[in-house]
């Protein structure tokens, strides 16, 4: 067989392009996924569209599989006496199911250059928490089912997007004392 260059380059392109997808399907793409929370110190079972029973104790966060579409779920509490059976919607591929129907926060982080954290922030709207104002507009939530952010409540923001010609921003869902944490972390005012 003759060495053909062209052969052997088509080879490494072909090799080289199978390893980069490779890289970013396993270690770099954002998983799209479903999450059931408790924020509170109280131990939660459920169901959800009939299922099998789940349990979520305090703190704890659980991944689920939902269907595009009307879900059910049904709750109880610790010693397995139903709290309530509600529908909820599924529109899009990542969500939260508020299961304590806690306060939540989604929080707007701004990207891009020139940008003045502190002065955009101060021109959005300002949400008051437990008697004290935050600037930022986040908006409060403490529904069952939301699916507008694009972070859940277990991700970290990016610390950094690049190739931003403007200004954007990423939402992210917050327990409440996680936004707190946050807010103070990353505000200096």
């Amino acid at each position: 067989m003759k060495n053909n260059s062209s052969l052997k380059g088509l080879l490494i392109a072909a090799v080289v392009f199978i390893v980069a997808f490779g890289v970013y399907f396993f270690f770099l793409a954002k998983r799209n996924y479903f999450v059931v929370d408790n924020p509170t110190p109280n131990t939660y079972y459920f169901k959800i569209n009939n299922g099998s029973e789940g349990v979520i104790s305090a703190g704890q966060y659980v991944h689920v599989d939902l269907k595009k579409g009307k879900n059910s779920i049904k709750v109880f509490d610790q010693n397995k006496k139903m709290l309530y059976d509600s529908a909820f919607e599924v529109n899009k591929i990542r969500g939260l199911i508020n299961i304590a129907h806690e306060d939540y926060y989604i929080n707007d982080q701004y990207y891009g250059y020139n940008l003045k954290k502190d002065s955009l922030l101060l021109a959005l709207d300002k949400i008051t928490i437990d008697g004290k104002d935050y600037f930022g507009g986040a908006r409060r939530f403490n529904k069952l089912y939301t699916e507008d952010f694009y972070y859940n409540v277990d991700e970290d923001y990016d610390k950094v997007i690049k190739n931003i010609q403007k200004v954007e921003s990423r939402s992210k869902i917050f327990r409440k004392q996680d936004f707190l944490n946050y807010y103070k972390e990353y505000y200096k005012f």
